[in-house]
């Protein structure tokens, strides 16, 4: 039999229906996969599978009754921010030791209801702040991918890394993941997976760890660009626990797979080019290009000129956030208590000793930007330049580009420990060059695998869509991955 943790979520989706194996079967395989692959790899912070057989032995009677929801039986695994009742839930963070919710999030919920089943939850960076994850307080995640005659191990990107490395390694169908200013679209461009990040208010944030309110949106991360539109299906949905969600329907993504390109306007934004990109980075973005015209797209040069403020701008729009967001933990609910003299000194014994160095950091530069004396020099104006973001973004639709097509990473993945990146902030800020503005403008996104570089290491491409149009996005990801062909790690681990 073929090795069941390599079908797709659409291929097992059939078996199961055929009765070729069981959920109970299929579920058995992963978590076998996980106990051999997870102390190499550190995907999982946490597996459930008590749970997990439990929730696939019910799918099994579900589908053995003809009662079967779209993702029954189909095992995945769930990043560290997303509440899930009664399941380890700690952002990754020390500050949110032993912290168990009482409720579910909203997104998995939905999944739940269709059928999924629970493997575990997934490392991250600490509180979703990273582009490597190396800030996880669990250790750092390594890239399934290694290049060509190297035992380095690699980053997986971040802060999504757990979700991007599991899928690549085969240790679950699916995963879900939340994007602030590339979370999602990054790490699967760095592990050859398939990662879409829909636009803001999809998908509920209720019941998810805030990082920027403003910015987070929660997507998956999946095999192909089938996986990823039959996983966004059952993601994202209007919640009344959510104001920010929106009530527009929730279309059958998957039926937009393989439709044709033929007549859309695909935009190449020129800003976009940026010092200091790998030339292979050009270079899978020309093949990209050539392969959405010679699929009938028409191709058009556009301009987004107040791209080079954006991570700037989310530099500060995003710690600020995120500095108003963490106070909430203080030692005196739940999570972490580091006992001090009196009560303020226990709240700073337990924050020094809870937050990781990348959190720390992002705290004070948020803070800092938020008050008095700054609040109209650095936050108010980053407001004002996402604002033109946005509408740099709003003039190209407007003048009917119906997607945008840039690269998704910079380069391909680094080394774990990267010496520069460790020593320069900054450098590894520049790692979501390419991701941010979809979050500033509250677009959608997605990255689609789209070749190798000279080491064998996997680069991603990056659609940009119209508000509620992921559509149009699996339409053109789906050219993009058919032309490309597939590409899976050698198996090191």
């Amino acid at each position: 039999m073929t090795d069941l943790t390599s079908l797709t979520i659409a291929q097992a989706r059939a078996e199961l229906d055929k009765g070729s194996f069981t959920s109970v079967e299929l579920t058995k395989a992963y978590l076998d996969a996980i106990e051999a692959a997870n102390p190499a790899i550190n995907a999982y912070v946490k597996v459930t599978p008590e749970k997990a057989l439990e929730m696939a032995d019910v799918a099994d009677t579900r589908i053995a009754s003809g009662a079967a929801g779209p993702l029954e039986g189909i095992p995945l695994g769930i990043k560290d921010l997303f509440a899930t009742e009664g399941v380890h839930t700690q952002a990754c963070s020390h500050i949110l030791d032993g912290f168990e919710p009482r409720y579910e999030s909203t997104v998995t919920a939905n999944l739940w209801r269709d059928g999924a089943v629970m493997l575990g939850k997934l490392n991250m960076d600490e509180f979703a702040m990273g582009s490597s994850n190396e800030t996880s307080y669990y250790g750092a995640v390594r890239n399934p991918w290694r290049a060509k005659g190297s035992n380095m191990d690699l980053v997986p990107g971040g802060s999504s890394g757990g979700s991007a490395a599991a899928v690549s390694a085969n240790l679950c169908a699916a995963a879900t993941a939340t994007d602030t200013g590339g979370s999602i679209r990054q790490p699967a461009g760095l592990t050859g997976t398939v990662g879409i990040k829909p636009t803001y208010g999809r998908c509920s944030r209720w019941g998810t760890v805030a990082f920027a309110s403003s910015l987070d949106q929660a997507g998956p991360i999946a095999r192909d660009v089938r996986d990823a539109a039959i996983m966004l299906r059952s993601m994202a949905s209007v919640d009344e626990k959510d104001t920010t969600s929106v009530d527009i329907a929730v279309p059958d993504y998957e039926a937009a797979i393989g439709q044709s390109v033929k007549g859309l306007k695909i935009g190449i934004p020129k800003e976009y080019r940026v010092d200091g990109m790998a030339e292979e980075i050009d270079e899978v973005w020309s093949k990209g290009i050539e392969w959405l015209r010679d699929a009938g797209a028409e191709i058009v040069d556009i301009e987004l000129p107040h791209t080079k403020y954006a991570l700037p701008a989310y530099y500060i729009v995003a710690p600020a956030e995120a500095s108003s967001n963490l106070a909430r933990y203080d030692g005196v609910r739940y999570g972490l208590r580091v006992p001090g003299k009196d009560i303020v000194d226990m709240y700073e014994k337990t924050r020094a000793a809870g937050f990781g160095r990348e959190v720390q950091r992002r705290i004070m530069i948020g803070t800092y930007v938020l008050s008095a004396g700054y609040y109209d020099a650095y936050y108010l104006r980053a407001q004002k330049v996402r604002t033109l973001i946005k509408r740099d973004f709003e003039l190209a639709f407007e003048n009917g580009v119906d997607a945008i097509l840039t690269p998704a990473t910079p380069s391909a993945a680094f080394g774990i420990g990267d010496q520069d990146m460790a020593s320069d902030p900054v450098k590894m800020y520049m790692q979501d060059i390419f991701t941010v503005t979809v979050n500033m403008a509250g677009l959608p996104g997605i990255s689609v695998p789209a070749g190798l570089d000279h080491k064998g290491l996997p680069l991603g491409l990056q659609l940009i869509g119209k508000p509620f149009d992921e559509e149009t996005l699996f339409r053109a990801g789906y050219v993009i991955e058919q032309a490309a062909g597939s590409f899976k790690p050698n198996r090191w681990w």
